[in-house]
């Protein structure tokens, strides 16, 4: 694809084979690189005639040397390190940024930037043990393998970047002060957690509806009408009800209210990804110093707070949706509610069913909770004073990544015993979920003897991250960063 602004498509790019700059962008940028080197003066100007943090007031050279400096010195950290995927995310959003005329970047560094992605060259990032106001260190690590410094990771394999790159790139003066600028590596985690988020809406839905038709719950509280102005919910209420229309309803007066209350923790998670992704959406300068007006001005992109505590009220959004389906997974396997035999086994007490699988569950939710505690909260003093504030929203995309993994556990394990207590149940179900009870038992025969159903739960979450069919006219997959 060819990039001809600064505002093009991160999925596109990401799926691309082969990223092209538009020769007209590279001569705005060239133009724009003049002006900024102009304005280079006898001034203080942070990261270029001066040293960083608390010592930004201490005079340094203006230097290729300095440049390099700034790089070299702040990789600090180590494994685990991102996967490619997302380093080739968070290489593309770092060009969306130098694409930007504030960030002044040379038309040579954004031209290697873009042959290293055409390359599939993967700098070793370390994901964890970033304590600095913004992401300097990660950063750092990213960027100073284009000096044929530090390592790359080539088929997973750690290598010095040196034996990898053929020609290094030697930065102009501000080009290694911008490269570690900004929040780049949250923005990544938050895109692609996200795409998961997504999923999990989807596949809780229907969870949800499979519970319903199974326990043949009271099908009236799910009407779109009670959600009265909360089109949110009314959606929610919507879908559940177009999934469950046609499904037996027992003679019980309520349903347990994990039944009941399904679609509300949904539509809650909706909100609260609907309010991430707008602010993942949002462009603001993230250099500093930016080029604004024709000087250098300090800027606070790299404090990328709201994010953070965006993804943090995501991952407490998908604690409580979890602690509803390990609960729900409960009360399937109870002959009280259920009608069924207990515990969801041909022969109870002889077969233990499916009580060992929600136990599995219950360990996943516990670990899903400890995901709860803020991230983004927790600063402490660095730099002697000078960085006396963090963010830690790569730390909150973290958290909201490992917390859809569990989900994703908690989910299988909900589906597995929905299916085995369709089986056991007389009549096919609601028509619209007949489909998903055909899968399911493709991956998860019936168990009719005690069984191990680790693999079973590994095969489903497999095919739950890779599309899972829902019924005729349903989409295959939410929509991901590499979709």
């Amino acid at each position: 694809m060819r990039l001809s602004t600064k505002d093009f498509p991160l999925a596109s790019a990401f799926e691309a084979e082969v990223i092209e700059i538009d020769p007209a962008l590279l001569a705005r940028l060239g133009e724009n690189r003049a002006r900024v080197l102009a304005a280079l003066d006898e001034r203080p100007v942070y990261g270029v005639n001066t040293g960083m943090g608390r010592l930004a007031g201490v005079a340094a050279p203006a230097s290729s040397e300095h440049q390099r400096s700034l790089l070299i010195g702040r990789a600090v950290g180590g494994p685990p390190w991102l996967s490619a995927e997302e380093v080739r995310w968070l290489l593309l959003v770092r060009l969306r940024d130098l694409l930007a005329p504030e960030a002044g970047a040379s038309p040579e560094l954004v031209t290697f930037l873009v042959d290293r992605l055409n390359d599939g060259f993967t700098p070793a990032v370390p994901r964890t043990g970033l304590g600095s106001a913004g992401e300097i260190i990660p950063l750092a690590h990213a960027f100073q393998t284009f000096l044929g410094v530090g390592t790359v990771l080539v088929d997973g394999v750690e290598t010095p970047a040196s034996e990898v790159l053929a020609e290094p790139y030697e930065p102009g003066l501000k080009e290694a002060a911008t490269l570690i600028q900004g929040s780049p590596l949250a923005e990544t985690l938050a895109a692609f957690a996200l795409a998961e988020v997504r999923q999990v809406v989807e596949l809780q839905t229907l969870a949800a509806a499979i519970a319903i038709d199974v326990l043949g719950a009271p099908q009236g509280v799910y009407r779109p009408a009670l959600a009265g102005d909360d089109q949110v919910l009314r959606s929610v209420l919507r879908e559940v009800s177009g999934l469950i229309r046609g499904a037996v309803e027992r003679p019980v007066v309520q349903a347990p209210v994990s039944v009941r209350v399904a679609p509300r923790a949904l539509a809650h998670l909706t909100r609260v990804a609907a309010e991430l992704d707008e602010v993942l959406g949002r462009s603001v300068p993230t250099d500093s110093p930016a080029f604004l007006d024709g000087e250098f001005v300090s800027t606070t992109g790299f404090h990328a707070v709201e994010l953070g505590l965006r993804m943090d009220a995501v991952t407490a959004a998908l604690v409580h949706l979890g602690e509803v389906s390990v609960q729900r997974t409960h009360r399937l396997l109870d002959e009280r509610f259920s009608g069924l035999p207990a515990q969801l086994a041909v022969e109870p007490g002889p077969r233990a069913g499916l009580v060992p699988l929600h136990k599995r569950a219950v360990g996943e939710l516990h670990a899903l909770r400890r995901l709860a505690t803020p991230a983004t909260l927790g600063s402490v003093d660095t730099s002697g004073g000078q960085e006396d504030v963090q963010a830690f929203a790569w730390a909150a995309g973290n958290q909201l990544r490992e917390a859809c993994a569990r989900m994703f556990a908690i989910t299988a394990c909900e589906l597995i015993t929905g299916s085995q207590a369709r089986w056991l149940a007389s009549g096919d179900g609601a028509p619209e979920l007949r489909a998903t009870y055909e899968r399911l038992r493709e991956l998860v025969p019936p168990v009719e003897e005690d069984r191990a159903l680790g693999p079973a739960v590994t095969a489903v979450v497999s095919a739950l991250r890779n599309g899972f069919p829902r019924g005729p006219g349903s989409p295959a997959r939410a929509e991901s960063p590499n979709a």
